[in-house]
């Protein structure tokens, strides 16, 4: 894992009161797409990172079984940008035109008390 992904799991855990972060790295197929499917559980939450190429836009989309709170976030020294932010969703799409090359995160929290069963889908 790249150690500033580390860093930041690291730092929103602790400075969000969460136990437990789970931070999975982007593995891009051969043809260029990248799936999860997994619960989160309640109270906590996922994010997916990796660095993006400035020349490969990605198209995303997810779903999820109940409500959560999702971004798509950057950050820029102590500077955090956000492409798509949104409160409560059960399902977002959009493409992401990468304005920089650098690790970029997707990120759900759950709010919750129940485990939620979340999908995504990247491609580029």
């Amino acid at each position: 894992m790249r150690p500033l992904l580390a860093v930041a799991a690291t730092a929103l855990a602790l400075c969000s009161g969460q136990a437990r972060a789970e931070l999975i790295e982007i593995q891009w197929s051969e043809a260029g797409r990248f799936e999860q499917s997994r619960p989160l559980e309640a109270g906590k939450f996922l994010e997916v990172c990796g660095k993006l190429d400035k020349a490969k836009p990605v198209t995303w989309q997810f779903s999820a079984e109940r409500a959560l709170n999702f971004n798509i976030h950057f950050h820029e020294g102590e500077k955090v940008t956000y492409p798509a932010k949104v409160d409560g969703a059960t399902s977002a799409a959009g493409l992401l035109k990468v304005a920089s090359e650098q690790d970029y995160c997707w990120m759900w929290s759950n709010k919750s008390g129940h485990a939620i069963e979340l999908k995504l889908s990247l491609s580029r």
